[in-house]
């Protein structure tokens, strides 16, 4: 996006939910620096310590704390806000969680994303809706190419499954109740992130960080299974471009792929080396299989619709996105300001 594009949001009222998480975060400091007006309607972070509360972002949006489970609440803070722009990350995210609490992450994922909906089919001021989903919405064949929005959304796990259901719900209320194009539609289906103030469990760079702080080995669950990884910045500029699109041209609404190139699709293990080269020090890691529930060994996507229609294109390559990771990190490590860190790297990001 260019520098007058992103003007497009200053003094747009932009409810976010799931603000509160690491990604949402992120999002949320973004919009600040742009000059919108952000509302967020999520829990209290789930991880602690936790990037919304490390980098004081309480003070830059309208924060309701609530579950997206919970209608009732929802309406209140979405009637509120009065947004004319809605950004739908509120989720249970990670894989092994769902298989402990299936029906936790149905309720949040499926139902939470009813409740969205519902707010805004009866909203008379929301021009622009985006649900985020995941790359992992698709019935995974395990084949070599990558996924194209009209293949079938079919995930395997109650997490992948329960977006694939989120996907479709986003489809039905959009024929059912937006077909005059009064408010545009869309979902993006993005892969594995990373990027500073990440501490979910379960997730290969947040372990990374953790074993490196602690001088420990790095524990590589499955070190051959294949993942697109991007810098968070990378789908969060591309949800705005999204957003900011379809609010000016409905035709624009639609599915799309949000990934890297296949240059950066690496093996988990090959992930770690980059990770322990540009951490430095005596940093290593070994393979510990440990036979947890089942996840995809490859997966990718195929953004030819993103790049044709928003002549868009990834900005930082896979070791560049190592790389602020561990400038971030160590300024945490170091008890130096994140938030500065976070607009420096926002800042870069939008101008590379």
């Amino acid at each position: 996006m260019t520098k007058k594009e992103l003007s497009f949001y200053e003094g747009k009222r932009v409810f976010v939910t799931g603000h509160t998480g690491f990604k949402g975060s992120w999002l949320c400091r973004i919009l600040t620096l742009l000059g919108a007006q952000v509302y967020g309607y999520a829990e209290s972070p789930i991880t602690d310590p936790a990037l919304f509360e490390l980098a004081h972002l309480e003070e830059d949006v309208h924060s309701t704390i609530g579950d997206i489970r919970n209608y009732e609440s929802l309406k209140k803070a979405f009637d509120e806000a009065k947004p004319e722009i809605v950004l739908h990350l509120a989720a249970q995210p990670i894989v092994r969680e769902s298989y402990k609490n299936p029906a936790y992450t149905y309720e949040t994922n499926v139902m939470g994303t009813v409740n969205i909906l519902e707010c805004v089919r009866q909203s008379d001021t929301v021009k622009s809706f985006l649900n985020v989903t995941t790359d992992k919405v698709y019935k995974n064949r395990e084949w070599i190419w990558g996924y194209r929005e009209n293949e079938e959304l079919d995930g395997f796990d109650p997490y992948s499954n329960s977006k694939s259901c989120s996907e479709l719900v986003t489809h039905s209320y959009k024929d059912s109740f937006f077909a005059d194009g009064h408010v545009a539609i869309s979902t993006a289906r993005a892969g594995n992130v990373i990027g500073g103030g990440d501490f979910s469990v379960d997730r290969i760079i947040p372990d990374c960080v953790r074993a490196a702080m602690a001088h420990q080995d790095i524990i590589v669950r499955n070190p051959y299974s294949t993942r697109p990884y991007q810098h968070v910045l990378e789908p969060l500029f591309a949800y705005l471009e999204i957003a900011m699109a379809q609010y000016l041209d409905g035709s624009k609404a639609g599915w799309y792929n949000v990934g890297p190139d296949d240059r950066d699709c690496f093996q988990t293990g090959a992930l770690v080396d980059v990770f322990v080269q540009k951490w430095g020090g005596d940093l290593k890691w070994i393979n510990k299989h440990d036979g947890g529930p089942h996840e995809a060994n490859f997966l990718k996507l195929d953004c030819s619709k993103l790049k044709a229609t928003f002549d868009w294109k990834p900005t930082w390559d896979l070791e560049t996105a190592i790389e602020k990771v561990v400038e971030w990190s160590k300024v945490y490590e170091q008890g130096g300001d994140v938030k500065a860190v976070m607009d420096k790297q926002i800042k870069e990001f939008s101008e590379a």
